[in-house]
């Protein structure tokens, strides 16, 4: 062997351990907001996805489950401490922890999900949920016998108004003469782990002639979710595919990556090529969606998939456009 390819085949070795090395140094961690781990809705989407990424690099990751917004600046703040990198702030309400800790800690990457923080450590993602929620919009009118559908929201916030009105939107544009009831959760945190007053919330609607209503609440989407099955009603999940929580009465569901989001933030620290600035994900770039599968497919008629699927075609050709209440806080038809 010459010294040349000793020389080379060395060089090579240094190289490929020092990307092992880099791969292995990484210690992410995620902090989960309001409503738990296990919510069957956004936070375990994101669950999902850092167990993605740990089945497939055998890589762990450290978590936290705040039980109130004052817990966040200090989950981020010990995990950056103890060298945690990069960490995941699931939600808006972690924005200015998020600032705050990224700024004390430079060399810390931060992914958070649902807001912006603009420094140069921390990557924010961001979702078009209103061009999901038009899609089974469309699916809630065509579904619809008595004309009626409803909206159960979490906590009353421009994000949740946005779920809102685009699903509005595809109603309408499905069917001009269908009314739609909407109620909110409540004006705190608590508004996303409440499964007992969602029910409430759903039957209300029922009693006023609604057979169809999407939930965007986080945890206590489940609750609306059982009110619909009790009441021989449809419902439709969000952030995560919930089809499989009452399969015959979940009509389908408005898929939000969030699982996509924490697993390419780990799997880029991992690879060194993790950025920071912001990313926005719609139908175009599958950030959102709807979901069909074994548990509804049964519900789903021919024609109603035909509808939801052209539709989505026409929101990524720019022929329909959907309209953002978070752009300017209102809901135009």
């Amino acid at each position: 062997m010459t010294a040349l390819i000793r020389n080379t085949i060395g060089v090579l070795a240094i190289a490929m351990t020092a990307a092992s090395a880099q791969a292995a140094d990484i210690k992410p961690a995620v902090v989960f907001d309001m409503g738990g781990k296990f919510d069957k809705s956004f936070n375990e989407g994101v669950v999902n996805g850092v167990e993605r990424f740990k089945a497939e690099t055998k890589t762990g990751y450290a978590e936290f489950e705040v039980n109130n917004e004052t817990q966040f600046e200090q989950a981020h703040r010990r995990f950056a401490q103890r060298g945690n990198d990069p960490i995941i702030g699931v939600g808006f309400s972690q924005a200015n922890a998020v600032e705050k800790v990224a700024k004390e800690f430079p060399k810390i990457r931060f992914t958070l999900i649902d807001s912006v923080v603009k420094l140069p450590n921390v990557q924010s993602v961001l979702f078009k949920e209103h061009e999901g929620s038009f899609l089974v919009g469309v699916a809630a009118a065509m579904a619809s016998k008595s004309g009626k559908v409803g909206f159960v929201g979490g906590m009353d916030i421009p994000l949740i108004r946005r779920f809102q009105c685009g699903y509005a939107q595809g109603v309408k544009y499905a069917n001009p003469k269908a009314e739609m009831i909407a109620n909110m959760t409540g004006t705190t945190p608590s508004a996303w782990n409440d499964p007992g007053r969602g029910g409430e919330l759903a039957k209300g609607q029922f009693d006023r002639g609604v057979d169809v209503v999407f939930a965007a609440a986080g945890a206590t989407g489940v609750g609306v979710y059982q009110a619909a099955k009790d009441r021989g009603k449809l419902a439709i999940g969000v952030d995560s595919n919930q089809n499989h929580l009452h399969p015959g009465t979940m009509l389908t569901s408005m898929v939000k990556r969030v699982d996509l989001a924490a697993y390419n933030s780990f799997k880029a620290a991992a690879a060194g090529n993790w950025k920071d600035g912001v990313t926005v994900l719609g139908l175009k770039e599958g950030g959102v969606d709807w979901a069909l599968d074994k548990h509804n497919e049964k519900l789903v008629s021919a024609d109603m998939k035909t509808k939801v699927e052209a539709a989505k075609a026409d929101i990524i050709a720019g022929k329909i456009a959907v309209h953002d209440y978070m752009s300017d806080n209102s809901c135009k038809m």
